[in-house]
């Protein structure tokens, strides 16, 4: 039986919004499934992601798209949950909402926002999927009294187009155990956060954060992260240890990723080109995504 797989990229937000489109465009028409964007909102070249994910939705129409992360700290939940069900409702159903408990707090702090310790970003982005949830569910007024994001008497909706699915970026071992608890799917850092060797512990803390709530860890998506470049000439892509990006050919990149999509438990991929342009996402999504499916069994 073959194994549902589904591919897409990671775009950095310039302001180069035509050229944004035109990747859009590219990723959709070479059939990529998904789209994600970084969210850095500190950096002041950098677009606004939501506001770009609108565009980039309306510019298609299969593409699914998605932050990669969203920075909860600097996003209320509340706030979040009303933004993301209108994105989903625009696009017919095609908004995904992945969450950061929050990584460059020196900067998030400029933003006049409290430092979290690890184990408060935790409980907080706890309490932001009740709430997200909450507020895209029915019945009465919600009454949720949380440390971080109390919400008191607000009624739901609009509920989105479709179930949007929440997933977290989660790198530490109780936030991975949080994922595998509460997540739809996990949108796995970088290797330069966290390096190949760790993957299959990630993985498997995940898991039993599943097993311990009642669930099935293949309840969790999983998606694998992949910085690089798609070469004319053979590279080294044993991507085995450390955080280096591959660089290869596209039956080097099929090959890899169908031998991670075998060994783990991953069922998506995202390709962070290193030199983001045409012609990496279109060699991505006609030369190697073909090859991965057709070896993935």
């Amino acid at each position: 039986m073959t194994k549902e797989l589904s591919f897409g990229f990671s775009l950095v937000p310039t302001l180069d919004v035509e050229g944004h489109r035109a990747l859009a465009a590219a990723a959709e028409e070479c059939g990529l499934e998904l789209l994600g964007i970084q969210d850095h909102p500190y950096v002041p070249d950098y677009l606004d992601t939501f506001v770009l994910a609108g565009t980039l939705l309306a510019a298609t129409s299969r593409i699914r798209v998605f932050p990669d992360v969203a920075n909860l700290p600097l996003r209320p939940p509340a706030m979040l949950a009303k933004t993301a069900a209108a994105l989903d409702l625009v696009s017919g159903g095609r908004f995904e909402l992945a969450l950061g408990a929050g990584g460059y707090w020196d900067a998030i702090t400029r933003m006049g926002v409290e430092r979290r310790s690890p184990a408060e970003a935790n409980a907080a982005l706890e309490e932001a999927f009740a709430v997200l949830r909450a507020i895209w569910g029915t019945g009465g007024p919600i009454h949720h009294h949380g440390t971080y994001y109390p919400v008191d008497g607000l009624k739901p909706g609009p509920a989105p187009a479709h179930p949007i699915e929440l997933w977290t970026g989660a790198q530490g071992p109780k936030a991975l155990a949080l994922t595998g608890r509460i997540a739809d799917g996990w949108a796995a850092p970088i290797p330069s956060y966290l390096p190949y060797e760790q993957w299959t512990a990630a993985n498997a803390r995940i898991d039993e954060g599943a097993v311990a709530a009642g669930r099935r860890p293949s309840d969790v998506r999983r998606i694998a992260q992949i910085v690089g470049e798609i070469t004319d000439r053979p590279g080294d892509v044993r991507v085995e240890t450390g955080n280096e990006p591959v660089r290869g050919t596209a039956e080097q990149w099929a090959e890899l990723l169908a031998r991670i999509a075998h060994e783990q438990p991953f069922t998506s991929f995202v390709f962070w080109p290193e030199h983001q342009s045409l012609e990496q996402v279109t060699a991505f999504g006609r030369e190697v995504v073909p090859r991965v499916r057709a070896a993935v069994v």
